[in-house]
This record gives C-alpha cells, structure tokens and sequence, in this order.
C-alpha cells in the first residue's frame, strides 16, 4: 500500500513491534483492519469463536462468514483490505504463547482482562498494553506500560470482578459505531506510544451525550 498521505503522522517504518490483538469481536473485529491499513506488519489475533448472524450488525463480518472461525473469516478480510497476512490463534488467551511487542485487549469480560494481565504484567517483552471497554454507549480505553511500576498500579485499580460490573440488557450492549470509534481510539493510542507523544492513560468517553466522562 501507499501510505504517502499518513506519513507525517506516522511512517510505517517507525513500526517495529508486532502487535497481538486478543478477541476478534465488536472491539477486535474493527481494530485489526485499522491496524493493518495504518502500516503495521505484523498482527496475531486470538479468539476461539465462530461468526453467528447475531455479530453481522456489530462486527467487521459479512454475512457470508456466519460459521466460520472468526479469526479465520477476520484474516481474509484484511488480507483482502490491505495484504497483510495476519497470524491467527483460533483459541482462548492465555495457551501457552509468550506474547511480546503491543498487545490489545478486546474481550468481554473482566475475569479474561485479570488473565491477559496475570500473563503480560511481569513479561518484559510486551511494552505497551491497550484494555479496550464497551458497554452500551459509553467506551473506554486504557494504556499502560506493564514494566512501569506506576502504570502497574494505575491498571490494577479498574481491575475489579465481573460481579462488580455494569448489567446491561442484552438488547443494549454494543452498536456498530462503538467499535469503530474505540478502534480509532486504540490505533490513535498506539501510534503515539510508537511516537514518543504524550498519551493519556484512561479514556472514558460517552457516545449518547458527546461527554468526555474521564481522561487521564
């Protein structure tokens, strides 16, 4: 691809960390793609699930996807979308795997977010970790670096068990918008790490009122 225009904002060449995307659905589903055509090399995605009618509205799938492998259906389209060949891992997270590089986070629980991070925090190879959250209309994003003692300490205070989450109805929990705003959000997150810019490690931003709810 010719990434002539973006370059002011970032060259691909200043890519040089792979980056693991974990879940392959309304978060990870818009961030791989994102990702691919911002000029990074090389992605791995997790996620043991097939693609059911239900995820067509709100995940980058199309409708002839439903029953594949989601990180198999994912892998064609962004092979399709930018040529990158992205590695696929058609399992749960962790199994196994030292991760290193950037990883994101786009599971739907918070018992899956205490296992991506019992993984990562004490792995000096991954250099940067982006916890992607959606829940009705309102997103959230927070950035750490696992080998800073302070970011430790920032991330473990919005670690907390399921049982203390929002319960949202079924009916409302995601709409297509959500992930492609949180998706910019993380590739925007990303690429200033990769830039030695300023970011800030919490946003928390509401879709329904335009209310930027917290930022640190």
């Amino acid at each position: 691809m010719d990434f002539m225009r973006q370059k002011g904002i970032l060259d691909p060449e200043e890519i040089v960390f792979p980056v693991t995307v974990i879940g392959a659905g309304g978060i990870g589903s818009f961030v791989a793609p994102i990702l691919a055509k911002m000029g990074v090399p090389k992605i791995t995605i997790y996620d043991p699930d097939k693609v059911e009618e239900h995820n067509l509205p709100n995940q980058m799938f199309r409708m002839s996807d439903i029953g594949r492998s989601k990180v198999e259906a994912l892998r064609s389209i962004v092979l399709d979308m930018t040529g990158v060949k992205m590695e696929t891992r058609d399992a749960f997270f962790p199994n196994g795997d030292r991760l290193k590089g950037i990883v994101v986070s786009g599971v739907d629980s918070m018992a899956s977010r205490q296992k991506i991070w019992d993984e990562i925090v004490s792995n000096e190879d991954v250099k940067l970790y982006v916890d992607a959250r959606l829940g009705g209309e309102v997103i959230e994003v927070l950035t750490v670096r696992p080998t800073f003692r302070l970011d430790r300490k920032f991330y473990k205070v919005y670690l907390f068990p399921d049982s203390e989450a929002a319960v949202l109805p079924c009916t409302a929990r995601n709409i297509v918008y959500n992930g492609s705003v949180v998706a910019g959000l993380v590739a925007s997150q990303i690429k200033k790490w990769i830039r030695e810019e300023e970011f800030p490690r919490r946003i928390s931003f509401c879709l329904k009122t335009f209310e930027l709810v917290e930022m640190e």
